[in-house]
């Protein structure tokens, strides 16, 4: 009879310690921990889970490494972990640590290749980025399409430069199926030239299709583009800023790429046009433009005949006074 009553008192008594441990468990690793910030985690690939667990410990993320480590094995939770960076700026259990892990939510950085760059500025921006490794291939003007790019830490700068040409290739493919069917362009590789030209001659959004209409009714006539950053681009290469205005002795230089003299586009690209400068190569405005000039006043003026195009000129200069 009393070996009875004490196993009956041993099993009330084993079961109130379960329940107790398993409420105490239960309150740990759902107990948000207070996050004050930002805080990054990263995870290597093949990361112990006692190294996860010491490093979130050091960023004071978890109380206790044990916990942590008890809950994820116990749950089988560790192989599904994906490594990448993760960011953590709202309280957080071990429940959503885990969850966050597991998911391979990791946190995207952005890096920003603005429109109308060389690609040495490009490339620039790419190589002096700290949060992604590795060299890449050089390349040219045209190639890659200015947009803000996502990325994880620890990413090559190859794949985001890889990434930036599949860009660039579907946009301008994009842009060539679509336009309009009576452009003066024998094919894609043109469009893209004169986007670039377009988008080195105006930061003003709206004007866009309005340059390009003068540069595509300056081609049907057969008339020289005489464009600066094309002679810009013949002094430099794209590979230095000039720093100066442009002299009349510049204009004369002896290049492909200068439109004062020679007839037609340039031969390459003179920039990393973005997607809006080449959809208005793709659909420009219809106008009977020939001409256009900086206002003084933000923009530019634009004109059908010489006449009135040296009146927009005398404006400019004497505003520019």
């Amino acid at each position: 009879m009393k070996k009875l009553l004490f196993l009956k008192l041993s099993i009330i008594i084993f079961g109130m310690a379960a329940v107790f441990l398993y409420s105490y468990a239960q309150k740990v690793v759902y107990m948000p921990h207070k996050v004050s910030g930002d805080v990054f985690v990263q995870i290597e690939s093949g990361m112990p889970l006692q190294k996860i667990a010491k490093t979130l410990r050091q960023k004071n993320l978890i109380n206790n490494s044990y916990e942590f480590i008890l809950y994820v094995k116990f749950n089988k939770l560790y192989p599904k972990f994906k490594a990448g960076e993760y960011i953590i700026n709202n309280d957080i259990s071990i429940v959503g640590l885990s969850a966050l892990f597991s998911e391979g939510k990791a946190y995207l950085r952005r890096l920003t290749i603005p429109e109308g760059l060389t690609s040495r500025e490009a490339m620039e921006i790419i190589l002096n980025n700290e949060y992604m490794i590795d060299d890449f291939t050089p390349f040219k003007d045209g190639e890659i399409l200015p947009e803000t790019y996502t990325f994880t830490r620890n990413e090559t700068r190859q794949k985001l430069v890889n990434r930036a040409k599949e860009a660039m290739n579907k946009v301008l493919q994009q842009a060539w199926n679509e336009k309009d069917a009576d452009l003066p362009l024998k094919n894609k590789e043109e469009m893209l030239i004169l986007a670039s030209i377009v988008e080195k001659e105006t930061g003003v959004p709206s004007e866009r299709p309005q340059v390009a209409s003068v540069f595509i009714n300056r081609l049907r006539k057969g008339m020289l583009l005489q464009t600066d950053p094309t002679v810009i681009y013949a002094i430099t290469n794209g590979e230095v800023d000039l720093n100066r205005s442009l002299t009349r002795k510049d204009l004369e230089i002896d290049s492909p790429y200068n439109t004062y003299k020679y007839e037609g586009l340039p031969p390459t690209p003179i920039c990393n046009p973005g997607k809006a400068a080449i959809m208005a190569v793709a659909h420009p405005d219809k106008t009977p433009y020939l001409y256009f000039v900086a206002s003084g006043i933000g923009g530019h003026n634009f004109a059908t005949t010489l006449e009135e195009h040296n009146q927009n000129v005398r404006k400019w200069k004497s505003r520019a006074k």
